[in-house]
Order: C-alpha cells, then structure tokens, then sequence
C-alpha cells in the first residue's frame, strides 16, 4: 500500500474532524460523509459526556479541532517525508490513555502512516470516538482497513508496542510487553516560567494551557515558576473566565475535596473559588490546584527544569513553547521527547 493514499485519507479525515470540531452544520459531500452519517457523528459526540464526565461535548470539539487542524494533506507529507516508509509492515499493539479525548490519536496515525497495522487496545474512559472515526477513515482508504484492529480483550499476537499509562501501569507494561521492542510512557505534567513581563492576553492563555480538558493533560500546566516580585493578583485577574469549570461535577469535588484537605492540615493556600494555589517546589499538583514557587535569577530556573527533565512535558512561557498553545502539538512534537515515527521506521 502506498503512504500517498494513506495521507490522502488522513486528510479527508482532518477535515472531517475540522468540521466536527468546529461544530459546522453539514452542508455538502465535501467532508467525505452523508448528512446522516455527520448527525450520527455529532450524536457520538453528544454522547461521550454520559461515558465519561469528564468529555464535556466542547473538550471534545477541542481535541477533534486541534488534531484535525495538523490533518492536512500538506503537514502530513511534509511530516512523513523525513521518515523512510514500512515495507514490511510489523503488528503494533497500541495501548492508549484515556485521560482526555482521543489522547491516543497520534500514535494510532503514525502507526498507519509509516506502513504498520495498529492493533489499537483502548481505555474504557474513551472507547468510542476512535472506532467511529476509523470507520470513516477505512470509507476513504479501504485499503486500511486489514491494517487497523481495535482488541476487545486479549490483544493477541503483535510485534511492537506502545503504550501510555502511569507510573503505576509501567511495572505492568515491563511485565507483559517487556520483551517486545517498545515505547513506554508514565506520568508527565507541564509547567509555566513567568519572567514578569506577560501581557493580560497572555496570562489568559495560561489559563487555557491549565484548565483545558479540566488539567487532566500531560500537557496541562500544574506548576508555576514565578520571579520574587510577580503579583499572583495578576494572574487571578487574568483567568477568572475560566471559572465555569467548577460547574462541572468531577471538577468540582476535586477542589471541595482538595481544599478540605488542605486546610485541615492548616496549609497556606491561595484561592479564587474555582482553583487553589499552593507555595510548593512539588512539580506535580492534584487536580483544582496549581504549586508555585518564586525565583532569583535564570539559573534557578535552568536547575529546576534540569532536575525534573524525566517528569515535563511541555515548559510554557515567553522563552519557551507560547502561552495557549500546550495543548495543540504539532505532528513532529513528540510524547516524552521521544521520536515515534523514526522508532517506527526502525522496526
């Protein structure tokens, strides 16, 4: 099978998604489905909130949107280019999260893009959209369709794997898939450096990089470098348009749980009624909560970031990956800083 038509139906997928994520009404054939099988599409996404309470329908839109936008006929070409294509293609179990919509996504599309069959293990927290969304990928390349198995129980015979858990998961992977070769990831957080000099709009997309997918991301910022004199007022000014997330149930016995808890045990906190901040060098910070802790000079950071390298995601700030943008990676912006795609090609 040739990459070309592979990247051809992954472009017409991007579209669909574009559209789904966009919330477009159907308005033509261009999408590459009928008018009832876009409804029955809108439908499973209306749907995926009573699966999981934490797929609110506009997270959802969100990760069909920011996956849908890098689906282009042109960044897939451009992406795969660099990567030599499969001529003998490997069985590749890939064992997916299920934290936040489709987190799986990309490593289900470079499975299938550098040549291999994904035999794709889903997690019960997000177990439909994929399936639905294949589908109609295997309607636009029918030849995908002996490459791509999604396993109900046992995964079954494979030749590589890839799979995203936590720290917890990780002993379990060794154990089980050890022996194949492989790509492991546990958990990850983001983090944020402030320099004192962000604008308004820049602190209010901070609050998109920490309260998008309710901060259940890897790439959602949990912790805050911050200089000595930087006024924590700023930032709460900054985010209060986000405090409709406390609505959401699950969200929401997060921080009535957390800041309980806290206070209990007579912790300082700082709070603004949706989301508590702690003085803390801990990288990693519960859920409705976010650590800061206050610096000198560069150096500081630099030793900070060097010490908790195995544990970061994304670094967000004015010298690194831009404020609002944690949460829509490029292609070539790899998990864990790990290249799949050459680990792929290299099979």
């Amino acid at each position: 099978m040739k990459q070309e038509a592979i990247i051809k139906g992954f472009a017409q997928l991007g579209k669909l998604m574009r559209a789904l994520g966009s919330d477009e009404q159907w308005s033509d054939f261009s999408v590459g489905v009928t008018e009832a099988e876009y409804h029955a599409l809108q439908v499973t996404i209306n749907k995926q909130f009573s699966l999981n309470g934490w797929f609110v329908k506009e997270n959802v839109r969100k990760s069909l949107l920011a996956l849908g936008n890098e689906l282009t006929e042109e960044n897939l070409t451009q992406w795969a280019k660099n990567y030599s294509f499969h001529e003998n293609p490997k069985k590749v179990a890939v064992i997916m999260a299920g934290n936040i919509p489709l987190v799986g996504f990309h490593d289900f599309l470079s499975v299938l893009i550098s040549g291999h069959h994904v035999v794709a293990k889903l997690s019960s927290d997000d177990a439909t959209l994929l399936p639905k969304l294949a589908e109609h990928l295997v309607e636009f390349t029918p030849e995908l369709q002996p490459r791509i198995r999604f396993s109900q129980g046992r995964i079954g015979e494979v030749e590589a794997v890839i799979a995203t858990g936590s720290n917890n998961s990780l002993k379990y992977f060794e154990q089980y898939f050890g022996k194949y070769p492989h790509i492991f990831r546990k958990n990850r957080t983001s983090m944020a450096v402030l320099d004192g000099n962000e604008t308004k709009e820049q602190l209010s997309a901070l609050g998109d990089d920490i309260f998008q997918y309710f901060g259940l991301g890897c790439r959602n910022v949990s912790h805050l470098m911050i200089p000595k004199d930087f006024e924590l007022n700023r930032f709460f000014e900054a985010i209060v348009h986000h405090g409709e997330v406390i609505n959401n149930n699950k969200y929401g016995n997060n921080y009535d749980y957390n800041k309980a808890v806290y206070l209990m045990n007579k912790a300082q906190l700082l709070d603004n009624n949706f989301l508590l901040l702690r003085e803390s060098k801990d990288l990693f910070s519960p859920l409705s909560m976010i650590h800061y802790q206050r610096y000198s000079d560069q150096e500081e950071v630099d030793v900070y970031l060097a010490q908790h390298q195995e544990d970061l995601q994304v670094i967000v700030g004015n010298k690194y990956t831009p404020f609002g943008k944690a949460q829509a990676p490029a292609l070539d912006d790899y998990a864990d800083g790990v290249d799949t795609m050459q680990w792929l090609s290299e099979l």
